[in-house]
């Protein structure tokens, strides 16, 4: 018997991907998009298909999205927060109303899902999985995406805090995805660029460089979702997994120095404890 996807943002990239191989493969899907009605899947049915207007800004949109979900299809097994954008641009030249909608889709967003997703799943009784899709820059600070990383690290520690909060019986599992660069509309017609250039950073054009780098990524969207959806059949997935040959060497570079940072300091770290201090056992 199939299982059952709900997926954020299917429009395009990643969740158009995860939304065409779930049906190929005999599961159904909850495709959402903030206008659903221009959603289009091949092997969609009336049985094993749903798509449904969900702005993840909107509570009452995800509260309708979720009822929806449950009153056709009577239970959801994978939630994937897939929803969300890139900004792009230095920091000072990025306005409030910029940085706090970037925070409010990528992270309020995606944890106001979280929360209805766990009532769901727990009271479905059966379990599930919840995939958080971060990035690389959810590890590793990449230049002229401050906000953008904020917004993914926040995600990483908010999933990392929460898996220890549940409990095992209810074998509700978070798996926070990362992938590198992949050639989506991310890079493209989707990304935001700062809109008040501040001169002191005449020697940085974000948008040239996005310009170049869009279409060249190393990454397969659809390879992509593939790892999205084999972590989905996990019985015990990781807490987290990188996709992308560029995200892999990025994050194996970072453990590299983090590790060399802390030894360095050792010294330091180990020296701020109450005389006498002895750690529990």
């Amino acid at each position: 018997m199939g299982k059952v996807f709900f997926i954020t943002g299917t429009s395009t990239g990643f969740g158009a991907e995860l939304a065409k191989i779930a049906l190929e493969r005999g599961d159904s899907v909850v495709a959402t998009a903030r206008d659903s009605s221009k959603l289009k899947f091949d092997g969609a049915t009336e049985s094993n298909y749903l798509a449904v207007n969900l702005d993840v800004t909107s509570k009452d949109q995800i509260e309708n999205a979720f009822d929806a979900a449950i009153n056709k299809f009577h239970t959801i097994d994978v939630v994937v927060n897939n929803a969300g954008y890139g900004l792009s641009g230095e920091f000072e030249s990025l306005s409030e109303k910029q940085i706090r909608a970037q925070m409010e889709v990528n992270f309020f967003g995606l944890i106001d899902v979280t929360r209805k997703a766990l009532e769901v799943l727990r009271a479905q009784g059966t379990g599930g999985r919840i995939q958080q899709v971060t990035s690389i820059g959810g590890q590793v600070g990449v230049p002229t995406f401050s906000i953008y990383c904020a917004s993914k690290w926040a995600i990483e520690g908010f999933t990392e805090a929460l898996s220890l909060e549940l409990k095992p019986e209810w074998n509700i599992h978070l798996t926070c995805i990362e992938p590198g660069g992949f050639r989506t509309d991310w890079a493209g017609r989707s990304m935001h660029f700062g809109e008040n250039k501040n001169p002191a950073y005449d020697h940085i054009d974000a948008k040239t460089a996005m310009g170049k780098r869009n279409g060249t990524q190393a990454g397969d969207p659809y390879k992509a979702a593939l790892g999205y959806y084999e972590l989905a059949m996990m019985q015990d997935p990781p807490l987290r997994c990188i996709l992308g040959t560029d995200a892999y060497a990025t994050i194996n570079k970072k453990l590299k120095t983090y590790a060399e940072n802390v030894k360095k300091y050792e010294k330091l770290s180990n020296s701020t404890d109450v005389d006498g201090y002895k750690a529990p056992s």
